[in-house]
């Protein structure tokens, strides 16, 4: 049931968890939205340029032959060449007839090179002259990412047309980094910005002036990166980050676009309702994390946590603030196991979604880790209790929902069998203590306790979800298993069990003349009880799966092994009474229709009790 939901449980304990989750902490590339990115507006030299309707929104497919675009600035042709060259994304065939390109890889990454490729710069071509010879990978620490390519004086490789040497000043250079990243961690380590026509010195008020735009971006939900380059005399030692990434050349910037995901924001509020509080937890800018989230419905206020505030935060200080906090935003993954720790130090029951291998520990910290089926590594995967097939944050709660129905129907399976063996033990010793005969011979309750316990039990068990069962609180994991009004049900429907075959007991075998073992009114009066008390399990049965929905409404149908399983035993029944074979070796006897009749109503009043009962929770539920 949970893999047709698109959810893997990789340790089966975490289906009784997933009903007692109370905070679901999502990424929200992928997750919340439709991992689909596109270049939405290129801001260079102090000139915003909106090109998404150029580019082809959430378009990853291109054409050589298609119609392209020209850079208006010679720093849209650096900032677009100098994003393509710093990816690992590709962008490879689609098919064998070479027509069209999708892209492969991270899908911020695929955006620049859809949007360089628009622009008639591609990968391909540019790695021809402008090769990578080194490299600073991404770290989440630094948010940026910088690639080292050489500047051969034999053969100044082509950009759009124009050779670098006519957009910059190359000088004796002989290699060139370009860098990308996270724009406020791109201002520190860059002295010089190009403006208009030309380079200016990086000063406090150009700084200013760049992150005003970054900040207005951001407000619009766009993922903002900033690209920068440097160029070098000789090839750079790596080793040193500072030895790179620094007295860079600050380009412009892109702002991204992922369209959320069109059923989270339901999602969303169905989780709200269930009593669970849904966390965003994501490396983008604090403006583009609480953009989305209030987008969702997941932000309850306008808090914004970074990462470098939890980090500088002691461990009680940060438990009062998760309590507070929907959006954590510039997060690296030691942040997400803090922010975990933290929740959980509250009480609170915690699902974590992770991708990375830097997400293992905050995975293995939280009570339910749950890893991405597409874009999850295999070491997050290992890391987690459940992986998520189609990386949907709807899936999770879905999986929730799914745990509560396992939760419930295994309380069905205790409920059912509890009660129907309350009575019937109640029956035995009643009429012992009375010094009367067992009223039920050894094989009739063995009989019983196989089949008329077993096979509904069994059908409970794979009961549908339940009307509500996203609108109640989550069960707490050191909640008793009687708790919610359970002892209840099994005190009221054993008593009337017990009542009723315990009645017929005394009155039956008053009415039948005291009948000794061994004649046939003996085998009379143990049939009566017998059929009794199977055909009140029957009606058990069929009202035991809902505390509130009755017993005739369009629920009865939806549990067709159970409807099965009750008029496959209720027919049995029959045969055991009416059927010479079955008689001899039960011990049982054919019944009048008055007797009959009388065992039938004594049954129902299980069933009738049942039904008030959930009338009066319906009452009293209305009125509250």
């Amino acid at each position: 049931r949970m893999l047709r939901r698109q959810a893997l449980i990789r340790k089966l304990p975490a289906v009784e968890t997933l009903g007692s989750v109370t905070v679901i902490c999502s990424d929200n590339t992928g997750t919340l939205t439709e991992n689909r990115m596109t270049v939405k507006v290129i801001d260079v030299a102090g000139k915003t340029q909106n090109v998404l309707e150029m580019i082809r929104r959430g378009s990853h497919v291109l054409s050589r032959d298609q119609e392209q675009l020209k850079p208006e600035l010679p720093p849209q042709t650096i900032l677009l060449a100098g994003g393509a060259l710093c990816t690992d994304a590709l962008l490879q065939y689609e098919d064998d007839e070479h027509r069209n390109m999708v892209t492969v890889g991270d899908p911020t990454e695929g955006a620049l090179l859809v949007a360089a490729g628009r622009y008639g710069m591609w990968k391909e071509d540019l790695e021809e002259g402008y090769p990578r010879v080194a490299e600073v990978p991404f770290e989440s620490s630094r948010k940026r990412m910088t690639t080292i390519h050489p500047l051969d004086a034999s053969d100044r490789a082509v950009l759009d047309g124009q050779r670098l040497e006519g957009l910059v000043d190359i000088g004796d250079a002989k290699y060139v980094g370009f860098t990308k990243g996270a724009v406020d961690r791109m201002l520190n380590i860059s002295s010089r910005v190009w403006a208009g026509d030309q380079i200016h010195e990086m000063t406090d008020e150009w700084r200013e002036r760049v992150n005003k735009a970054n900040e207005d971006l951001a407000k619009d939900g766009l993922r903002v990166l900033g690209f920068a380059f440097r160029l070098f005399d000789e090839l750079p030692d790596t080793s040193e980050v500072s030895n790179v990434e620094d007295e860079l050349t600050f380009v412009g910037m892109v702002g991204m676009v992922d369209p959320p995901r069109p059923e989270v924001a339901e999602s969303v509020s169905v989780a709200k309702v269930a009593g669970i509080r849904p966390v965003m937890i994501t490396g983008d800018h604090p403006l583009t994390a609480q953009y989305i989230a209030r987008d969702l419905g997941i932000a309850t206020n306008d808090r914004v946590l970074t990462g470098l505030e939890v980090a500088k935060m002691d461990d009680k200080a940060l438990q009062g603030q998760v309590e507070h906090v929907d959006v954590f935003a510039r997060v690296a993954p030691e942040h997400k196991l803090n922010i975990v720790q933290a929740l959980r130090d509250k009480g609170h029951i915690v699902a974590m979604t992770g991708d990375g291998v830097n997400d293992a520990p905050a995975l293995r910290k939280a009570d339910i880790g749950v890893a991405m089926g597409i874009t999850g590594t295999a070491v997050s995967k290992e890391a987690s209790e459940m992986v998520i097939l189609d990386d949907n944050f709807t899936t999770i709660v879905r999986a929730v929902e799914e745990g509560r129905t396992i939760y419930d129907n295994v309380r069905r399976f205790i409920k059912y069998i509890l009660a129907s063996n309350t009575g019937e033990v109640f029956v035995l010793l009643g009429t012992q203590s009375l010094g009367l005969p067992l009223p039920l011979s050894t094989l009739q309750i063995l009989y019983m306790n196989l089949v008329t316990d077993g096979v509904p039990a069994l059908a409970l068990a794979i009961e549908p979800t339940e009307k509500g069962a996203m609108k109640r609180p989550p069960y707490a994991p050191n909640e008793s298993i009687f708790a919610r009004g359970m002892l209840q049900h099994l005190i009221i429907v054993g008593a009337i069990i017990f009542a009723a075959s315990f009645g017929l007991s005394l009155i039956g075998y008053d009415m039948l003349g005291n009948p000794a073992e061994g004649t046939t009114n003996f085998a009379i009066w143990q049939t009566m009880v017998f059929t009794t008390l199977v055909l009140s399990q029957m009606g058990h049965a069929l009202s035991v799966r809902s505390n509130t929905e009755y017993i005739l409404s369009p629920r009865i149908f939806t549990n067709m092994p159970l409807l099965l399983s009750v008029g496959l035993t209720t027919l049995f029944q029959l045969l055991l009474i009416y059927l010479p074979p079955f008689q001899n070796f039960f011990g049982t006897a054919p019944l009048t229709l008055e007797q009959l009749g009388i065992c039938l109503g004594l049954s129902f009043l299980v069933t009738s009790g049942i039904e008030i009962r959930k009338l009066i929770i319906n009452l009293t539920n209305k009125e509250a």
